[in-house]
């Protein structure tokens, strides 16, 4: 299990377009969530950093959602090489772990290479006018830790997000496997 830290891109970056499928084929388009806060999880199936946050991170998105977040997740690893990250166990993972969020595949990989998405989980958090206000950690609890999953570190900054204030600038990366590349 390799360690892959998030870039911590500049804060203030605009929300990169996409267009990519769901699981079920269904087109999503970033355009879509214009004038709301929006959150992009970079996840995938198969990684023990993902799974370790994966229910929380779905408790996370539906509480959220209710409170006017768009959550969007993307998978962009090769799940050529990867089969575990297939858009058929997408599906089984979506009703397994009752994800509420568009679950997207990026097949192409462009999206992450957009992103500079380094690894899974990695979180973007934009505010209303689509800027980068949070990029790191859902929280510091790791697989190999006996700290708690809580998802503090990104449940403070939503909350700053949704209240129209700046989230902390000392941000601390995410750490997990790296995206698989092709």
């Amino acid at each position: 299990m390799s360690l892959t830290p998030s870039n911590m891109i500049a804060l203030g970056s605009p929300l990169p377009a996409f267009r990519l499928p769901d699981a079920e084929g269904r087109e999503v388009d970033s355009a879509d969530f214009a004038g709301r806060p929006v959150l992009v999880a970079f996840i995938c199936n198969h990684c023990p950093f993902v799974k370790h946050i994966a229910d929380a991170f779905a408790d996370f998105a539906r509480e959220y959602q209710a409170k006017g977040l768009a959550v969007v997740a993307i998978n962009s690893n090769d799940f050529h090489a990867h089969p575990d990250d297939s858009p058929a166990r997408m599906r089984e993972e979506i009703d397994a772990r009752g994800y509420t969020f568009h679950y997207l595949v990026d097949e192409s990989q462009d999206v992450a290479r957009t992103f500079e998405a380094a690894c899974t989980p990695d979180f973007f958090l934009f505010d209303h006018e689509h800027r980068l206000a949070y990029r790191g950690q859902f929280d510091a609890s790791r697989p190999s830790k006996e700290t708690p999953v809580t998802g503090e570190d990104l449940r403070a900054a939503a909350d700053a997000v949704l209240a129209d204030r700046a989230p902390a600038t000392q941000q601390t990366p995410s750490m997990g496997c790296n995206i698989k590349w092709k």
